[in-house]
């Protein structure tokens, strides 16, 4: 047996350790992230933090936990990526439906199919798009945050590659039941499509979740930033007057540990689902992409 062979154990070693590394430089540094937010003002300014909390503090979880501004920024990721996902999964659902028909149903499919295609690889640019965001009157709005994005072509094309897997018996028994096509795809599709569902739900999470250039772009008003716009100026662009800081609270509190704490709040949500829904992801990726 091939599995058995001496090149294939060696690469089995080599492929293993591979992953191992790799492994333990994503977990790394999100440890060592931890640590600094649990650490003192002292041990985190004098860089004397590495994997384990020096001085144990719960003092930056708290001065986040209080500022209106974070938990405001936060709600608004939360309910971005809930309503966002939601409304992904719903125009994937009924734009892969009838695309995954052959010519002979949808007339015209193969046209569709490639304005999808062409919409993926082609657009107008930023400043057009842009001007079309503020003529229909979205800056300023949370819609603006999830309207733009709801249609991704490539999942589009994940879905419909899935439900061109599914046998057609079921829907013509559907069909021959007096199920329209509505029903078909919401009661026997949708329903057998949960490892493909479950794939283009979290690459939508994850898309809301870490966007944040779409809120420095259409939000004049910091309080209506999502949370990775906060983020972005707090961290990468040294912004400090979001935080709700003064003077005294700045001589006790380090904005190392603060941001530290931010970044680990940020990332939980995602770290928490994402084990959940990792088995669906990758089984629906595996059949998502190898149908016709």
């Amino acid at each position: 047996m091939y599995h058995k062979s001496l090149p294939y154990r060696v690469f089995n070693i080599v492929n293993t350790c591979f992953l191992i590394l790799v492994a333990i430089m994503c977990i790394v540094p999100m440890i060592h992230v931890l640590a600094v937010s649990f650490s003192t003002k002292a041990a985190a300014d004098a860089n004397l933090v590495n994997l384990w909390p020096v001085g144990f503090s719960l003092e930056a979880y708290k001065k986040t936990m209080n500022n209106p501004i974070f938990l405001n920024s936060l709600w608004i990721s939360l309910l971005r990526t809930v309503i966002g996902t939601a409304i992904t999964l719903l125009i994937t659902f009924l734009a892969a439906y009838p695309l995954s028909k052959e010519n002979s149903e949808f007339k015209g499919r193969t046209i569709y199919s490639w304005i999808f295609v062409f919409s993926m690889i082609f657009n107008g640019g930023l400043v057009p798009f842009y001007m079309v965001i503020q003529k229909i009157g979205l800056m300023d709005s949370f819609w603006v945050l999830v309207l733009p994005g709801a249609v991704n072509t490539f999942l589009v094309i994940l879905m419909l590659n899935f439900f061109r897997g599914i046998p057609k018996e079921l829907e013509e028994a559907a069909l021959m039941d007096g199920a329209n096509h509505f029903r078909t795809l919401f009661r026997i599709f949708l329903p057998i499509s949960m490892p493909s569902i479950a794939t283009i739900a979290l690459f939508s999470m994850v898309f809301h979740w870490n966007s944040w250039f779409d809120g420095l772009l259409y939000m004049n008003n910091a309080k209506d930033y999502p949370l990775a716009t906060f983020m972005q100026t707090v961290i990468i662009g040294r912004d400090m007057s979001s935080m709700s800081m003064n003077p005294k609270e700045m001589e006790a509190l380090s904005q190392t540990t603060v941001r530290a704490a931010q970044i680990f709040i940020g990332s939980a949500p995602i770290l928490i689902v994402y084990p959940f829904l990792q088995r669906f992801f990758v089984k629906g990726m595996t059949l998502g992409s190898v149908k016709g």
